[in-house]
């Protein structure tokens, strides 16, 4: 006999019949949800004898009206709510084929699928997952499903969107189109429930896609940003004209051929110009540049592997355009490890996707970085071309800072601060924009005072000397090499080295005798720079560090056509046959290896002759042995400088006793010369006076101090 029906089931299929949604939901989602309730058995889990988990689920099932029927407290017919749910189910689906994501939409789905290449398939995960980020009861609904293997979903997502199980799993293998274009992504490695377990690029990707028609570009923002014009042209690198003859026709040839897997690493110390190069070689390429974000719309960081991920989006949205991207501060991806520590970096850890993406890229790459010292060399060899970005010599780095600041200070000023070798013209622009924001609150002089703080504050935070109100190398303007005592004709020697640009000299002397100073006399001579490097310059603390040093700086020189200076040379070439440290040997192998290779001018001073490397010397074309003034030398410096200064010529005592010095250098009269800045000498009797105690300071102790046994 059949069970009387009481009022709480009348009352419920009344409302059943008679509800509608009070809440607007798209259809699509609400057969999603029905097939999660009912072939999927989710009820089980989302339904009870009290009502709906979720009144936001009633509500998207057009059940609204049944969460407070439960009026009486007697509890609901879980049977009669379950035949309701196949019966709305089954309508749902006689719909299926008629149903869809909102218009805005699927187009925005269709412009990607064109795009990027998206089967029927990956356009129907990438509607879900949008869908998935924009519809909170969706997301609800699937999270009472629990974790999920790659395996469950792949079987999940079959079932909700009515698709082949296998095709699911195709589209979500890791290689495949929609993974690596980035447009969502999968952790194969956990098990997390489905919205987490499906990604999409950021948080706002979602209402990008369903809210308005818009670019690929749009869709990228805040991960890959459209690259600002550039301030400098290629004619601005000539300094790098060697490596720039193959690198611009290269990139032409990849542009103009789709030419697949190149990848240019540019690296070099801050402000060297390697995101300007690349947007002046994109401007002339005529391709369109972009860039991969280093923060988000937020201001935050994003971490190297969401930037990958950017990258791997970018190429494949580009790849049917003429365009190059950049990769600026590539470091957060090849040296965020921890080398103390021994953790990978972000690119160790995906090092087999990241060596495909190099080799099989779409779009030609640019990866910048301030260094590549800690870049595991298995991926640098994966570059096409690497290029170093030097400082740029000083006949460029004058023609930037007339460029930049030429109306803000005097031409001196400008060659002045053009002889700074570790001026980089990111930091000379920089200065001058801050400068001439306020130069109207200035004078002249004012202004070069201004435009020097910013440029030494910025040297100094760098790690490099900051600007030099005296250059301590400066030649006197009474420099002439007939002042300096030595076993050869210095004049003659310059001469000759004028017509071949080629030798290798060395110095050697006490010291104040004037072995730099000719050095600098010698460059003038030459028409060239002069490269200066010292012992602190090119030591190093790192393994191989002094050795790479010495090869920079031959490297510099070539490039600059400079003079080279290694001055304290006897730091580097002492003999081998008394070090006690492989690094000595490797030193001086590594000096020895750059002086044959070079060809230009090389000057190695010393005033430690004795304990170089045998070898070494004999690697000097020429040996020039400085030593003190002669006493006719001295006597005629002393009347120059004392004309210089408008004292009167030294009277025949004055000239009897400055000829009775015999450890007198050049480098006394100019120490003499700067105290005279603020202690004057009134006259030539005072001068050597001044050089006498000068010269007593040589002398060393009178009596040694110690024990008598």
């Amino acid at each position: 006999m059949a069970r009387p029906r009481s009022r709480k089931r009348t009352t419920f299929h009344r409302l059943f019949e008679a509800s509608a949604p009070t809440q607007e939901t798209e259809p699509i989602v609400r057969l999603w949800l029905l097939r999660m309730l009912v072939p999927m058995g989710g009820h089980h889990q989302l339904i009870g004898s009290r009502g709906f988990s979720s009144d936001a689920l009633a509500q998207a099932l057009g059940m609204g009206d049944w969460i407070d029927a439960d009026e009486d407290g007697e509890g609901l017919d879980i049977l009669a709510i379950l035949a309701e749910l196949r019966r709305l189910h089954r309508q749902q689906e006689a719909q299926a084929s008629t149903l869809a994501v909102p218009a805005q939409l699927q187009r925005n789905v269709a412009r990607l699928a064109a795009l990027v290449g998206l089967s029927d398939i990956d356009c129907r995960i990438l509607e879900f997952t949008v869908m998935l980020n924009m519809e909170e009861v969706l997301e609800e609904t699937t999270c009472e499903f629990g974790e999920l293997s790659s395996v469950k979903l792949a079987h999940m997502l079959s079932k909700i969107l009515a698709l082949p199980e296998d095709g699911i799993r195709g589209a979500l293998v890791s290689d495949g189109t929609l993974l690596r274009s980035g447009l969502v992504k999968l952790d194969h490695r956990s098990s997390f429930n489905l919205h987490s377990k499906l990604e999409l690029p950021d948080r706002t990707f979602a209402d990008r896609m369903a809210l308005a028609d818009t670019d690929p570009i749009h869709l990228l923002r805040g991960r890959v940003n459209v690259a600002p014009p550039g301030h400098l042209g290629l004619n601005d690198y000539g300094h790098i004209q060697p490596t720039l003859d193959i690198l611009h026709p290269y990139l032409r040839q990849a542009a103009d051929n789709g030419r697949r897997g190149v990848n240019m690493l540019l690296h070099g110390t801050p402000g060297t110009g390697k995101s300007q190069l690349a947007r002046a070689l994109a401007a002339d390429l005529g391709c369109e540049l972009f860039e991969i974000a280093s923060e988000d719309e937020d201001g935050d960081p994003i971490d190297g592997e969401g930037r990958l991920r950017a990258l791997r989006t970018a190429q494949a949205f580009f790849a049917q355009r003429r365009a190059l991207i950049v990769f600026e501060e590539a470091e957060d991806v090849f040296d965020d490890g921890g080398h103390f520590f021994g953790r990978k970096s972000t690119a160790q850890t995906h090092k087999a996707w990241l060596n495909r993406a190099l080799e099989d890229n779409p779009v030609p790459a640019l990866w910048l970085t301030n260094s590549i010292r800690h870049i595991d060399p298995a991926f640098v060899r994966r570059f096409d071309l690497v290029v170093e970005m030097p400082i740029p010599p000083r006949q460029q780095r004058q023609r930037i800072l007339e460029q930049a600041c030429g109306d803000l200070v005097a031409a001196p000023h400008v060659a002045r601060l053009a002889e700074v070798e570790t001026l980089a013209p990111a930091v000379v622009t920089r200065a001058a924009a801050v400068v001439r924001a306020i130069g109207d609150q200035f004078d002249p002089p004012q202004r070069a005072d201004a435009l020097n703080t910013v440029i030494d504050s910025t040297l100094q935070a760098q790690g490099h000397a900051g600007l030099r109100r005296h250059d301590p190398n400066r030649l006197p303007e009474l420099y002439d090499p007939a002042f300096i005592q030595a076993d050869a004709d210095l004049a003659q020697v310059a001469e000759g080295l004028r017509h071949s640009r080629s030798g290798r000299l060395c110095l050697y002397g006490p010291p104040g005798t004037g072995k730099t100073a000719y050095a600098r006399w010698l460059a003038q001579q030459m028409n060239a720079p002069l490269l200066v490097r010292r012992a602190s310059d090119l030591l190093s603390m790192w393994v191989g560090g002094t050795e790479q040093n010495m090869a920079r700086a031959f490297r510099d020189a070539e490039r600059e056509k400079a003079v080279l200076l290694i001055d304290e040379v006897d730091s580097f070439l002492q003999d081998r046959r008394g070090a006690s440290k492989s690094w000595e040997v490797t030193a001086v192998n590594e000096m020895l290896t750059q002086m044959e290779s070079f060809a230009g001018v090389f000057v190695a001073s010393t005033n430690l002759m004795d304990g170089l490397d045998p070898a070494a010397l004999r690697r000097f074309d020429l040996k020039v042995k400085f030593d003190f003034l002669a006493p006719g030398q001295a006597t005629e410096l002393l009347r120059r400088q004392c004309a210089q200064l408008g004292l009167d010529a030294p009277d025949a005592a004055t000239e009897q006793a400055i000829g009775a010095l015999r450890k007198l250098t050049p480098g006394d009269f100019a120490a003499v010369l700067r105290q005279h800045r603020f202690h004057p000498v009134a006259s030539a009797a005072q001068w050597v006076r001044s050089l006498q105690a000068e010269c007593a300071l040589k002398q060393g102790p009178g009596t040694p101090i110690g024990f008598v046994l």
